[in-house]
């Protein structure tokens, strides 16, 4: 897996698309189109996802099944918790 240079200004849009959902969640009159940010994040992550993708394929490593199995790891631990947490509750 190729890992991307870290850029603080992809940072700087993801506080950017927080702040916009939190404002619009807590005050929706102060900041109407808040929910923009979420779009913001969905464009984030693709980009993202993008870059790696080519940056493997342009190297001739790039596997679905490793692309996969790495997602799976990020997000199911997370995921298990939600879940388990909901049923307790």
């Amino acid at each position: 897996m190729e890992h991307l240079k870290y850029r603080p200004d992809i940072d700087g849009l993801r506080a950017i698309a927080v702040l916009s959902v939190v404002i619009f969640h807590y005050f929706p009159s102060l900041l109407p189109g808040g929910f923009v940010g979420v779009d913001i994040f969905f464009v984030i992550s693709g980009y993202l996802i993008t870059s790696i993708i080519l940056k493997s394929a342009s190297n001739k490593s790039f596997s679905y099944l490793d692309f996969y199995k790495r997602r799976v790891l990020r997000i199911f631990p997370a995921l298990s918790i939600v879940l388990v947490s909901c049923l307790i509750v």
